[in-house]
């Protein structure tokens, strides 16, 4: 019994290293700075469900896909040392087979205590997908069950093990599986050190999509969204319903280094409604949530936080029924009545339109811009903790800034 339990963990961790190498995969096809397809499906080449893709996307471009991304561009997948421990699991069984070593309880112990590490790294990442970021991906939930098979099967190795009878000639301490320890940890190593020599070096890159030609903006187009006020000079074009938008601050403020800009909003609502740059409303409703955010600058944040969350909602209402944007929004910020829809503010709103094109900045968002440098679009999903710690790292430029 002890060889097919040991057989059946060489097989589970040839699963999960399966599906961690697709992971790893779909990571290192964005390297290029591009957007791609993932792999989302249990089978390689099955086309994914649209859902099903969304909540595989959701995870990769989530922090917490990868480590050290202000030193390596994207960062280092999780799953790569997942895939690497998963090699050295099964090597593990292969070799208990081969030397005959199975039937060992020593050896049962350290293939339980082994994937013990799998199988409480799959819960917290489990626990922040799921929780934290209300999405699922087929390839992690593949690891998930790769890790959980693989440790209930080195219970029941244990557990046969104990039937066995000792050999005469059993090594009674655990120096060999002590020696297994630095192999692992070498296993995981190597991987990483060759995934990182072969990153290219996108520093180049960092703040060199163009600058701000007339970087001066009278204030009051602009809504604060935080920062520190001795931070970089930075300002975000955002559609408070665009969905790339809500992405871009999730990821600011997961970095941290928010906390060293000085971050102003120009609202550049991508709806027809306000924008005449734009032929039809990609986000009907917009227009009136940026209203909103003029009209109150200190209630700016909190009318963007519930944009975000309620992005759906507000756009199927405005598309069915023109003003529900507006109705939604005054009537859960009150102060905004009578605000929204003046032509007062439409002006404004209008005036930072016209200081977009001022500055030839495309029909985009989000777009970011440091020390009136832009972060290049390629740059907002994964590498954007590189590319804003390399931006830092250069001395700040002066700026007129807003006045």
């Amino acid at each position: 019994m002890t060889r097919n339990l040991t057989a059946a963990t060489v097989a589970f961790a040839l699963l999960g290293m399966f599906f961690a190498s697709y992971a790893t995969l779909d990571f290192a096809n964005h390297l290029d700075r591009q957007v791609h397809n993932i792999h989302c499906s249990f089978l390689p080449g099955v086309q994914a469900a649209a859902s099903d893709s969304e909540g595989c996307q959701v995870t990769l471009m989530s922090r917490y896909s990868s480590v050290l991304r202000t030193k390596v561009w994207g960062g280092i997948p999780v799953s790569l040392p997942g895939m690497a421990l998963f090699a050295f699991l099964g090597f593990w069984g292969s070799y208990l087979l081969a030397s005959k070593r199975h039937t060992e309880r020593n050896a049962a112990y350290f293939t339980l205590l082994a994937w013990t590490v799998p199988l409480i790294t799959s819960g917290v990442m489990g626990y922040l997908a799921l929780v934290e970021l209300d999405a699922a991906c087929k390839l992690c939930i593949g690891i998930y069950t790769s890790s959980t098979l693989g440790f209930l099967t080195a219970i029941g190795l244990v557990w046969a093990a104990h039937k066995q009878p000792v050999a005469p000639d059993a090594d009674p301490s655990f120096r060999r599986e002590m020696l297994a320890i630095p192999v692992g940890l070498l296993f995981i190593a190597l991987p990483i050190a060759g995934y990182v020599a072969s990153m290219p070096d996108y520093s180049e890159f960092a703040g060199g999509c163009g600058e701000l030609r007339n970087p001066q903006i009278p204030n009051d187009l602009l809504v604060s969204l935080g920062g520190s006020a001795t931070g970089r000079p930075t300002i975000e074009v955002l559609d408070p319903l665009c969905p790339s938008c809500r992405g871009l601050e999730g990821r600011l403020e997961a970095s941290g280094l928010d906390a060293q800009l000085s971050r102003k909003a120009l609202l550049f609502p991508l709806d027809n409604a306000c924008n005449w740059m734009v032929s039809s409303s990609l986000h009907p409703g917009a227009c009136a949530v940026s209203e909103a955010m003029l009209c109150e600058p200190s209630q700016a944040n909190a009318i963007l936080d519930w944009a975000f969350e309620n992005q759906p909602a507000i756009t199927a209402a405005e598309r069915a029924t023109e003003g529900s944007a507006a109705r939604m929004v005054t009537e859960q910020f009150p102060d905004t009545r009578g605000c929204v829809g003046s032509a007062r503010i439409g002006q404004r709103l209008n005036r930072g339109l016209r200081w977009a094109v001022s500055n030839q900045i495309p029909v985009l968002t989000p777009q970011l811009f440091v020390d009136g440098r832009k972060v290049c679009n390629e740059d907002t999903d994964l590498g954007l903790e590189y590319t804003l710690s390399r931006m830092l790292e250069t001395p700040a430029v002066a700026q007129g800034g807003a006045r």
